[in-house]
């Protein structure tokens, strides 16, 4: 949303594109505050939309793309796939976000929690979404697709969309924000999983030795594994696409 680069984090999808024979796509969007709302979730529907163009001429199945997200990444990931429902089109088969920053309001308890402890705290948040949304930052006339945690205070809320994994620490600001996204889905019968992760802070999983990081890193790739219907005992799919 406003640092990193496209290949930030993006170790930890080398380990599904090995045991799945996948394919890796991940966009160098344009950040906050030079570019602000809507360029940085518009570019990376961009991407999916050059994505799912692709599929014949780099050997994989359009219809079933897993998009990914590792915090701000996670919640313009969020975004993505509402905007893919809203426009019908890509289709997302699943979506998996890690540690996602979904809410510009700064409402919930976690904010309030840690205001000025962590990594990543409701002072770094406040900065980074005014960097984004400007002085509509917890305002009334912010969009979905850049805050979607927003889309529960609509009509349609969070129906309609892929089957989730969602998780998060439980010493972190996206706590309560993470929970209450897994909630909305729930509450509309989607299908989500809500893992929390005691004492972990935000990115917690980056240092991928401590026990509680592997664990982690290891519920997501099962989860992977359940979603593509992959049968790790004779190496295929069960349900191949072509």
């Amino acid at each position: 949303m406003v640092m990193g680069h496209r290949l930030l984090n993006a170790e930890f999808m080398l380990s599904y594109v090995e045991q799945f024979d996948g394919i890796f796509a991940t966009v160098e969007y344009r950040v906050a505050p030079q570019y602000p709302d809507p360029v940085p979730v518009e570019d990376c529907y961009a991407g999916l939309v050059w994505l799912a163009s692709q599929g014949e001429k780099l050997g994989f199945d359009p219809k079933r793309i897993m998009i990914v997200g590792t915090s701000a990444g996670a919640g313009i990931a969020a975004g993505v796939t509402l905007l893919a429902r809203d426009r019908a089109g890509p289709h997302i088969a699943w979506q998996l976000l890690s540690g996602p920053m979904l809410d510009d309001r700064n409402a919930t308890r976690s904010s309030r929690q840690y205001e000025t402890l962590g990594v990543w705290n409701a002072n770094s948040n406040r900065t980074a979404w005014g960097a984004l949304l400007g002085k509509r930052s917890g305002g009334p006339d912010v969009s979905i697709y850049a805050a979607p945690a927003r889309a529960l205070d609509t009509e349609l809320g969070l129906a309609n969309l892929p089957p989730t994994f969602i998780d998060v620490g439980s010493a972190e600001v996206f706590r309560d924000e993470a929970m209450a996204y897994a909630d909305g889905i729930w509450a509309k019968g989607g299908r989500a999983d809500l893992h929390i992760w005691a004492g972990g802070f935000h990115g917690f999983d980056m240092w991928g030795y401590p026990r509680l990081a592997q664990e982690a890193l290891a519920a997501r790739l099962n989860w992977v594994r359940r979603m593509i219907e992959w049968e790790p005992l004779s190496g295929v799919f069960n349900v191949p696409w072509n």
